[in-house]
């Protein structure tokens, strides 16, 4: 049964792979509970990863994030998705390659979204940061 959370996680998931920030932005709220869960210190090589609150936000991360990132090396992801009301659960093997390191990485990561009227309101992120950190080290 396709519900309306499940259509807009879709096409969430279909913009992130076409790579258009603005596009991805436009799925969101004006407001957005953000969350990636990394460690509190910061991260020079991975400055994508900060707080978020705004649908412009958004599309600076995406922007940001496929800046750091051969396009041309990323494989497509392949989610299973979960969808009770309108909470969603996205599990996904990201597979990407850093532009300044080439250095190819794989992360486990899960997604849990809230979409209210067609938009996403919740984006919490929980991914393998390790393994990301990793491939942005340069030593």
């Amino acid at each position: 049964m396709d519900t309306p959370t499940r259509a807009t996680v879709a096409e969430f998931l279909r913009r992130v792979g076409e790579g258009e920030p603005d596009r991805i932005a436009a799925l969101f709220a004006d407001e957005v509970d953000w969350l990636l869960d990394w460690p509190a210190e910061a991260h020079p090589a991975t400055p994508w990863i900060r707080p978020r609150s705004t649908r412009a936000d958004v599309a600076d991360h995406f922007r940001a994030l496929g800046s750091f990132h051969r396009p041309d090396a990323r494989e497509p992801a392949r989610p299973e998705v979960l969808v009770d009301g309108p909470d969603a659960v996205v599990f996904v093997e990201l597979r990407q390659t850093v532009r300044a390191t080439g250095k190819p990485y794989t992360a486990l990561c899960a997604l849990r979204l809230t979409v209210e009227d067609g938009l996403i309101t919740r984006y919490h992120v929980y991914e393998d940061s390790l393994s990301v950190a990793n491939a942005f080290a340069t030593s």
